[in-house]
């Protein structure tokens, strides 16, 4: 893969001889392999990915185009990873710290040659990841498509009186019938009240008339994450709702129209704050506008008032302002979007009308 290439290629510009990948997500953007346990050791001439029996076959197919060497471990992955920076005389070894455990980066050290150390590398991988290829947008778009297409048929069917637990189930059956290998996230249906929470877990209670709902939802399919918001009303909404509607929606679109290649995060969040702050709203607003999403439902680029990441043409973001009032409920809107050099495409096809049931 050119990743892989990229990345070997980079070393020496990094004063690294070698850099170990060990969050899954790297792994796979590099090397195509999907199990759940593995490191890659990346070489300026080669590279090693070690994992265990249970992978043998499928790192073999899954890694074919690549041509990394695979190394078998019948013992803890980090013994062979040590083995092999020993055979390679490599002294400068980069890691990544966020996504290695304490205890594997403990005992790595502990089992590397002394002239041998190991070296903080900070996002490296996550950073070229951020602009995606024809494929992956590819691939994002169906599971965009399957998240909506999963919406539609359950919202269809909801009726008064189902209980968040079940809307929740529902939602994510119907995704995996449509291929999704599963959701994304964990799937957010909140009714009433506590629609102003915005990372609510589903309960057991009953979404009566009168009820605002979060509905935040997101399939995986082939790999790659989608992501979106709706929001539904079981009866007649009141002016205080359509209110808070209409302003979210309002900033919602300010911010999709500050999407573009060039422009900075700061810029998009910024444009969702003002509108809010123009409906006197803008406190309530407690979260980022969006962030980056791919192999993992939150990647780089963030999209907050204090990030100065500027966008490129193939990122793929979400765009999500939202408000919340408690004691009263919440609302948010949600799009997976990708960046143009003169805009952005809008992946999400569901409409982003209040769904009265």
């Amino acid at each position: 893969m050119k990743a892989l290439q990229t990345v070997a290629g980079g070393l020496a510009r990094r004063k690294l001889d070698a850099m170990l990948v060990s969050a899954g997500p790297n792994i796979r953007y590099l090397t195509g392999f999907t199990g759940d346990n593995a490191a890659l050791l990346v070489l300026p001439g080669r590279s090693i990915l070690v994992t265990d029996p249970r992978f043998e076959i499928q790192s073999a197919q899954e890694t074919a185009d690549v041509g990394c060497r695979i190394r078998i471990s019948r013992s803890p992955l980090m013994l062979d990873v040590a083995g092999a920076v020993k055979r390679a005389g490599v002294r400068r070894i980069g890691y990544e710290p966020g996504r290695m455990l304490c205890e594997a980066y403990e005992f790595l050290k502990s089992k590397l040659p002394m002239r041998a150390s190991l070296e903080p590398v900070r996002g490296w991988i996550e950073e070229l990841r951020m602009v995606k290829s024809a494929e992956e947008l590819a691939r994002i778009r169906r599971s965009v498509e399957t998240n909506s297409e999963a919406f539609e048929q359950t919202v269809s069917r909801v009726r008064p009186g189902i209980r968040e637990s079940d809307l929740a189930a529902e939602l994510e059956y119907r995704m995996r019938r449509l291929g999704a290998e599963k959701p994304s996230f964990d799937t957010i249906v909140a009714g009433g009240t506590r629609s102003a929470l915005p990372h609510a877990q589903p309960t057991s209670a009953r979404i009566e008339s009168g009820q605002l709902v979060v509905v935040d939802m997101g399939a995986l399919q082939d790999g790659y994450c989608s992501d979106m918001t709706r929001m539904l009303f079981f009866g007649r909404p009141g002016p205080k709702v359509k209110h808070m509607y209409h302003a979210v929606l309002e900033a919602q679109l300010s911010a999709i129209d500050a999407v573009r290649a060039g422009a900075s995060t700061a810029r998009v969040d910024r444009a969702a704050r003002q509108v809010l702050k123009r409906h006197g709203l803008d406190r309530a607003f407690v979260h980022s506008t969006g962030h980056g999403l791919g192999l993992e439902i939150h990647e780089p680029p963030r999209i907050g008032r204090k990030d100065k990441t500027k966008l490129a043409a193939g990122m793929a973001i979400t765009v999500e302002p939202g408000v919340y009032l408690e004691g009263f409920g919440g609302i948010r809107i949600e799009d997976t979007v990708v960046v143009t050099e003169n805009g952005c495409e809008i992946l999400t096809p569901t409409s982003k009308e209040l769904r009265m049931i």
